[in-house]
Formats: C-alpha cells, sequence, structure tokens
C-alpha cells in the first residue's frame, strides 16, 4: 500500500462523492426542511469526510486513528437514519435511497475493515 494523502482512500472518494449526491439531492427538500432535516443530512454526510481526513492525519496514534474513524463510522450511520427520514416524507426516491444507503454500508465495512487492523495505516518510525 502506498497512499501517501487521504485523498487517494477509496473509502473517502466514496464518501465524498456520496456527500456531493446528497448535497445536490438536498437541494430539492421543502423550503421548512432547510434548518433541519436537509442541514443535518448535509453535516453528517461531509463529516464522514472530515473525520477520514482527521484519522489519517493521526495515523502516529493508533488509539487517536482509530477514535476518528469511529467517529467517521457513527457519521455514515447517522447519514443513514436521515436518508430513512428523507425516503419516509417523499424527499428522496426509493431507487436513490437503495443506491445511497447501499453505498454508505460498503464504506461503514470499509470504515471497520480500516479499524480492525490499524497497523496496515499507521505511520512508520
Amino acid at each position: 500500500m502506498n497512499i501517501r494523502h487521504f485523498r487517494e482512500l477509496d473509502v473517502y472518494q466514496r464518501a465524498k462523492t456520496s456527500a456531493l449526491e446528497i448535497s445536490m439531492i438536498g437541494k430539492g427538500f421543502p423550503a421548512d426542511e432547510k434548518y433541519s432535516l436537509t442541514d443535518q443530512i448535509r453535516r453528517a454526510s461531509r463529516s464522514v469526510c472530515t473525520n477520514i481526513a482527521e484519522a489519517w492525519r493521526k495515523r502516529k496514534y493508533p488509539a487517536a486513528f482509530v477514535a476518528k474513524l469511529s467517529d467517521s463510522l457513527a457519521e455514515a450511520s447517522e447519514t443513514q437514519v436521515w436518508l430513512e427520514f428523507a425516503l419516509a416524507h417523499q424527499y428522496v426516491a426509493q431507487e436513490a435511497f437503495d443506491r445511497l444507503d447501499e453505498e454508505y454500508e460498503h464504506i461503514c465495512a470499509m470504515l471497520v475493515k480500516m479499524s480492525d487492523r490499524p497497523q496496515d495505516w499507521l505511520l512508520r518510525g
């Protein structure tokens, strides 16, 4: 593995792509959801990315690295819950929900795998 920057991580790229899609979908939510559902789902999805970036910069410290990955995992799960609410209110189509939910399941699995084997990602020396 020769990854030099968090932007090269597949999990980061997937999380960023998903967050950008959610941001676009959120533009179609009703105005009365602007400061609740729209804001929350955007913040959670973006936090997946930011916590991955923070974890990457904390690779010198195993516990800190795993803790930030755990934060990212929590934000990914929160994003899935907000997506469920958007689906229940018919703000998002079933097809888009299914695709994004599956993508977040994949992102979560990748984060768990990284957390389970932090030594594969830590800085050497």
